[in-house]
């Protein structure tokens, strides 16, 4: 049993890279699909893939990972939980923090869905600080 999802996510991910593993499975679940669809836009994850079958019937999300061509090292440096269940870390609009200057993202969970800390600053909403990723 899995106390937080979405730091077993990220651990998977790490994990996976640190290994120079290629593709990672990870169970699904909506927030990890909309975080997947997120890491893929920006440009740290090559492709990913949502399954229906696989972990006992809640799916399977299959992630290509991206690395460096030129020094084979992974897109993704660090991926970092921020808010746990045992301490939630909320922002408001105004006070969302900047990861890295502004080089990285922070994904928040809004009530107008899921979004970079970029997103959220422009519809000027603030919400659960999930992870930063640089």
């Amino acid at each position: 049993m899995v106390l937080d999802p979405i730091a077993d996510y990220l651990t998977r991910i790490r994990n996976a890279q640190a290994a120079n593993h290629r593709f990672v499975e990870i169970p699904a679940s909506n927030l990890k699909k909309k975080i997947t669809e997120i890491l893929y836009e920006k440009g740290y994850i090559l492709k990913y893939k949502f399954e229906d079958e696989g972990f006992g019937g809640q799916g399977v999300i299959k992630i290509a990972l991206k690395y460096d061509a030129a020094s084979k090292t992974p897109v993704i440096k660090s991926l970092k939980r921020v808010s746990t269940p045992g301490l939630r870390q909320y922002s408001g609009s105004q006070v969302i923090p900047r990861v890295l200057s502004g080089l990285g993202i922070a994904i928040l969970s809004t009530p107008k869905g899921v979004m970079t800390d970029k997103e959220a600053r422009v519809q000027n909403v603030g919400g659960e600080i999930l992870c930063e990723v640089f």
